[in-house]
C-alpha cells in the first residue's frame, strides 16, 4: 500500500503542476489570437481538462490508499468513521478535499466554457491553489516553532516555481510534436514561445534554488550534511539534486543553441526540420526528467527528513 500512496502522491504533483502551469503557458508564451492561439488549437484545453480529471481521481484514492496506511489496513479506510477522522484530525484530509474540489471545478470550466483568456486565467488559479494544497501532503507544513512560517512559505514558492516550469515542459513538448517546417506561422509561435519563456525560466531557476536550500535548511541542516549518504532520505535527495542538474543543462542548451538554432531555420525548411527533430528529444529528456525529479518528491515525503532523525 505504501507503493500506492507514493505512486498516487506523484501523479497529484504531475497533473497539478501541469494543469496550473499549461494553463500559465497558454496566457503569457503563445499568442493571444490567430491559428496559433491556445484558444485556436484544440489540444491545450484537451490537456489541462485530462490533467484536471487525473488530478480528482489521484486526490481520491490517494486520500484512501493514505487512509488505509493510516488505519492498517483497505478495508478499515472505507469505514466512514475512519474517513471522518482523517478529514477532520489530519491535514492531508482537507489539502485533499481541496485539491479534489479546485480540479473539479477546473475540469468543469475546462468543459464548459468557451477556450480563452478567461478559462485560462481561472484554471491556473484554480491549478495553483490546488498545487499548494501538496504543502500539506509533505514536510512543508509539518516543520513547528518560530521557522513554521518561513518553511511553508519557501515550500509554496517552489511548488508554485516547479508547477509553472512543469507546465511549460508538456506544452513546450507537445508543440514540438505538433511543428511542421513548412508551416511558417506556427514555428513563428513555437520560436516566440521558446525565446520568451528565457527570461521566466531564469526567474523560476532562481526561486528552484532559493527555495530548495531553505527546505533543505530544514530538513536536513548542516550536521545532517555528513548523514546524507548514510540516509535513504539522503541518497534520494542527491539523486533529486543530479536529475535537477540534468534538466538544467538540457533547458540551457534548449536556450543557448537550439532555440537560435530554430531561429536561423525559420526561413530554411531543412535546416527548421533537423531544429525541431533536435528539441523534440531534448524536451523529451527534459519532460522525463521532470517526471523522475517528481516522483523522488513523492518518495522523500513518505520520509522522515534527516533533520528529525
Amino acid at each position: 500500500m505504501e507503493a500506492a500512496v507514493v505512486g498516487l502522491r506523484w501523479v497529484q504533483y504531475a497533473a497539478s503542476f501541469v494543469l496550473t502551469g499549461g494553463a500559465l503557458f497558454a496566457l503569457y508564451a503563445l499568442p493571444a489570437r490567430g491559428p496559433s492561439s491556445a484558444a485556436a488549437l484544440a489540444w491545450p484545453r484537451q490537456v489541462l481538462a485530462g490533467s484536471a480529471a487525473i488530478l480528482v481521481l489521484a486526490t481520491a484514492l490517494g486520500l484512501l490508499a493514505q487512509t488505509a496506511v493510516v488505519a492498517g489496513s483497505l478495508s478499515a479506510a472505507l469505514d466512514p468513521t475512519t474517513l471522518a477522522s482523517v478529514l477532520t484530525d489530519m491535514a492531508m484530509g482537507p489539502s485533499s478535499v481541496a485539491r479534489g474540489v479546485c480540479a473539479a471545478l477546473a475540469l468543469g470550466l475546462l468543459l464548459g466554457v468557451r477556450p480563452g483568456v478567461p478559462a485560462w486565467v481561472a484554471s491556473s488559479s484554480l491549478g495553483a491553489v490546488a498545487t499548494a494544497s501538496l504543502a500539506w501532503m509533505g514536510h512543508g507544513a509539518a516543520t513547528e516553532g518560530a521557522g513554521a512560517l518561513v518553511h511553508l512559505a519557501a515550500d509554496l514558492a517552489h511548488l508554485a516555481a516547479a508547477a509553472v516550469w512543469t507546465g511549460a515542459i508538456v506544452f513546450f513538448l507537445i508543440l514540438a510534436r505538433f511543428a511542421d517546417s513548412t508551416d511558417a506561422d506556427g514555428l513563428e509561435a513555437f520560436h516566440g514561445a521558446l525565446a520568451g519563456f528565457s527570461g521566466v525560466g531564469s526567474a523560476l531557476v532562481a526561486v528552484l534554488l532559493a527555495t530548495g536550500l531553505i527546505n533543505s535548511g530544514f530538513l536536513v541542516g548542516v550536521a545532517g550534511l555528513l548523514s546524507l549518504l548514510a540516509t535513504l532520505y539522503g541518497r534520494l535527495l542527491l539523486l533529486k539534486l543530479l536529475v535537477f542538474a540534468a534538466m538544467l543543462a538540457l533547458a540551457a542548451a534548449n536556450r543557448f543553441r537550439l532555440t537560435p538554432a530554430l531561429r536561423g531555420g525559420l526561413d530554411d525548411p531543412g535546416r527548421s526540420a533537423a531544429a525541431i527533430t533536435a528539441l523534440r528529444k531534448s524536451l523529451a529528456l527534459e519532460a522525463g526528467a521532470a517526471l523522475a525529479v517528481l516522483a523522488l518528491v513523492a518518495w522523500l515525503g513518505r520520509l522522515a527528513p534527516i533533520s528529525s532523525l
